[in-house]
């Protein structure tokens, strides 16, 4: 039977599942695959099923915040889903980060979703063996990496980025960055948490791999060919990675 948003089904969708924000990076990385299947695009859910190297492989995306991310997750594990990967990208609250793979280790739970599932002292973690196999990936691909803590939060314009609403209701935006910034926190985006969460509320293996495209309330961000090449480079990077995986850790 079909699910309900992204139209999956058991028989098409692949254990391995590589989730991305953004439905257009899905094309670019559908195109690595070999002989992709176009599952579906229904509202902001576009999906192909292919292999890469002989590794049957799903790409999806979730849109933009964790509600929507969580809807993927949950449609994914009902086709039978085991790893899952969120690629993608996000705003770094260090100078040096801009350009660089973040791929945490846990996420401050910021978001209001996955309270919906567990208590706030549920912890979002990502599966240190496929944490590690895509450390792998980045120094095999001539990246650099960093692990760490991130956070995940709802309300771009009232918490991460300026706005003309923000300015008239005197927002203060940077306070955002002054407190994670207390807590050591890397980077911030809008879905890893929830993903973790439910990922080990499914038990399966899941963890994040971003790319540091923008600098915190777009003080700098990676624009023309640096954006465009980061990305391609991050859809590389998951896929090598998940090979990795799939041969010292999942051979089956």
């Amino acid at each position: 039977m079909e699910t309900l948003y992204l139209r999956g089904e058991e028989q098409k969708i692949a254990k391995y599942v590589i989730f991305s924000g953004d439905p257009w990076r899905v094309e670019t990385l559908a195109k690595l695959l070999d002989e992709p299947q176009h599952i579906a695009f229904n509202r902001e859910f576009n999906t192909y099923t292919g292999t890469y190297q002989g590794l049957p492989i799903t790409v999806s995306s979730t849109g933009i915040g964790a509600p929507s991310a969580a809807i993927a997750m949950e449609e994914m594990y009902q086709c039978g889903m085991e790893v899952a990967i969120r690629m993608g990208t996000t705003m770094g609250l260090q100078d040096d980060l801009l350009g660089k793979l973040i791929i945490p280790t846990g996420v401050m739970r910021e978001e209001a979703t996955s309270a919906t599932y567990v208590p706030l002292s549920y912890p979002a973690v990502a599966d240190i063996e496929l944490l590690n196999c895509m450390n792998q990936s980045v120094l095999k691909n001539g990246r650099r990496y960093v692990n760490g803590i991130t956070a995940s939060m709802d309300g771009f314009y009232s918490r991460m980025r300026e706005s003309k609403l923000s300015q008239k209701m005197q927002t203060d935006i940077d306070a955002t960055f002054v407190r994670l910034k207390k807590y050591n926190i890397l980077a911030v985006d809008m879905e890893s948490s929830c993903m973790l969460v439910l990922s080990n509320l499914m038990g399966i293996r899941s963890c994040i791999v971003t790319i540091t495209t923008v600098l915190e309330n777009l003080k700098k961000t990676l624009a023309g060919e640096d954006r465009k090449r980061a990305e391609q480079d991050l859809c590389q990077i998951v896929l090598d990675g998940l090979k990795i995986y799939h041969k010292e850790v999942d051979p089956k």
